[in-house]
């Protein structure tokens, strides 16, 4: 399922919100593609990803989202994951729906990615587009 991220060998992916709920088999398909491990927050790289595991009690998504944007490249996407529906901890799709744009962020596409996880893809607005 993780090749459904569009991820490549040698991407550096920030990790935000990985806690013992989160899919360890996507997780290592991820490092297997990316050949490189995961990065935390206590880093000052720029990133090709941000791997995001978000929970309905983790708090506000929009300031989560406006720090993984500081990490991330250009054109790299910010991969929301959360649990599916029906799952304890599932975020409703508006949520996410409605802190994209206030962190700066267009929604492009959400695919179910694990058992229990489904994967929102949030990339950076283009300039001058409306």
């Amino acid at each position: 399922m993780a090749t459904r991220l569009g991820l490549a060998k040698g991407d550096l992916i920030l990790e935000v919100g990985h806690s013992s709920d989160c899919d360890e088999d996507l997780r290592t398909q991820i490092r297997e593609i990316t050949a490189t491990d995961f990065l935390d927050g206590d880093v000052n790289e720029v990133v090709d990803a941000v791997i995001l595991w978000w929970r309905d009690s983790d708090g506000d998504l929009v300031d989560e989202l406006v720090d993984a944007l500081t990490y991330l490249s250009e054109s790299g996407p910010i991969w929301v994951l959360t649990p599916k529906s029906g799952r304890l901890e599932h975020v409703p799709p508006s949520d996410i729906q409605d802190a994209a744009p206030i962190a700066g962020l267009s929604q492009t596409s959400t695919i179910a990615v694990a058992k229990d996880w489904t994967a929102t893809r949030l990339v950076a607005r283009k300039a001058g587009k409306r």
